[in-house]
């Protein structure tokens, strides 16, 4: 979609935000089993598989199976992917920078979320300082965006918050002896989500021109910073799917399905609903 289309925000009602934070819920609670499963020696299938499975016990549906062909029910993306990546046979490592992407249907509606991790642990003998760095540094941005959401407000807010978080935070990390070079990726992005995954409208992680369309309450909005420790650039490997970059560089990918309600936010795919990053911005419906 271009983003010179004015794009339309559909607005859920309060009933129908509740109906997707059981989706919401069901996804945050695989992502957290799935960041233990993956460990050194699991393969992405593997992973794959207890995460179907999980996610059918809750009485869910996997998003992303089948979704124009997708064959699993997570995306895993390993080091220099960057997103879509297809689970198979590779096997972890110590020292991989792993993004998990998991969507999931409860009675017709969808949550999307995706957390990134570093195999053994961020403070593990084979983490990198700079892997870590993007981790946590896009996940921050990931909050800054939310953060930008209001009723009322303007979509392209979310954008602007991301880049500069992503900028102060790789200012902070030159300052401290960490020389990284971040690249916010552009060709995917955000997006509503419902009844169907992927909705209007499509949701910059990164400053654009013009404010964007006001955001109405009930909103329901995917955001989901992906950011390289180098170019911008990426293709698709001859999977169809697999999205890598083109210089190499290790990236990092974060998401949380967000409603804008009558007094703040909800994050729907996460368990305490943002109440931890939200603050006074943490509204969720009675």
């Amino acid at each position: 979609m271009s983003l010179l289309r004015r794009p339309k925000i559909e607005a859920k009602s309060p009933a129908q935000v509740r109906a997707m934070r059981e989706a919401g819920l069901v996804v945050a609670r695989t992502l957290q089993l799935a960041r233990g499963w993956a460990t050194a020696g699991a393969t992405t299938a593997e992973i794959d598989r207890r995460a179907e499975q999980a996610i059918r016990a809750a009485g869910a549906t996997p998003s992303f199976l089948g979704y124009h062909g997708f064959r699993g029910s997570l995306c895993i993306s390993v080091n220099n992917e960057v997103v879509h990546g297809v689970p198979g046979s590779r096997v972890l490592v110590d020292g991989d920078l792993v993004s998990i992407d998991c969507g999931a249907i409860v009675e017709g509606w969808h949550g999307d979320a995706a957390l990134s991790l570093v195999v053994g642990g961020e403070h593990g003998p084979a983490a990198r300082a700079e892997d870590v760095a993007v981790m946590q540094d896009t996940e921050t941005a990931m909050w800054a965006g939310i953060r930008a959401l209001f009723a009322g407000g303007r979509l392209h807010a979310v954008g602007a918050a991301v880049e500069g978080s992503v900028r102060a935070s790789r200012a902070e990390r030159h300052r401290a002896g960490l020389p990284v070079s971040y690249g916010i990726v552009e060709e995917y992005v955000g997006h509503g989500i419902g009844t169907s995954m992927h909705m209007d409208p499509h949701v910059p992680n990164y400053a654009v021109k013009g404010k964007g369309p006001v955001v109405p309450m009930g909103a329901t909005l995917a955001i989901e910073p992906m950011v390289t420790l180098g170019g911008i650039a990426t293709r698709t490997l001859d999977d169809e799917w697999t999205v890598v970059t083109v210089d190499g560089a290790r990236a990092a990918h974060w998401e949380h399905t967000v409603a804008v309600t009558e007094k703040g936010l909800w994050v729907l795919t996460a368990q305490d609903g943002g109440a931890a990053q939200l603050g006074a911005a943490f509204a969720p419906l009675a």
